[in-house]
């Protein structure tokens, strides 16, 4: 099976790197999905959850991470997401997102709204 190693870099650490069959994100041209032998590319991320389709040792499986800002490129069968803001779904807490969000709605604050609203979609699968 074709495969592509994926680097998602947060602006303070490494969130997650491996193997992947596809990356699902969403970029200012819209939602792209990147296969290994795709086209390079180089794009602006916007707010959105991530979805990596995970291949390797440890089996199949999907890693869903929300992600706030950065960049994405694509060369040679290696992905980079560098994200200003990343977190896995399986790290945030689903009580401090909901109250984050009735926060932030109450406030009028759409970049804090968009925030707690792409962390609570990473958590549910709801894309």
């Amino acid at each position: 099976m074709a495969e592509l190693h994926v680097e998602l870099v947060a602006a303070d650490r490494k969130v997650w790197s491996g193997k992947a069959s596809l990356v699902v994100a969403r970029t200012s041209s819209g939602d792209i999905g990147v296969m290994p032998g795709h086209q390079p590319l180089l794009g602006v991320l916007q707010s959105g959850p991530v979805t990596i389709r995970t291949t390797g040792e440890s089996g199949d499986g999907t890693v869903v991470a929300a992600v706030h800002g950065g960049f994405i490129s694509f060369a040679d069968n290696k992905l980079s997401l560098l994200a200003e803001i990343a977190e896995l779904s399986d790290e945030i807490d689903v009580q401090r997102a909901e109250r984050a969000l009735e926060r932030a709605k109450s406030a009028a604050d759409a970049v804090a709204e968009r925030r707690a609203d792409v962390r609570l979609r990473a958590v549910t699968g709801v894309h």
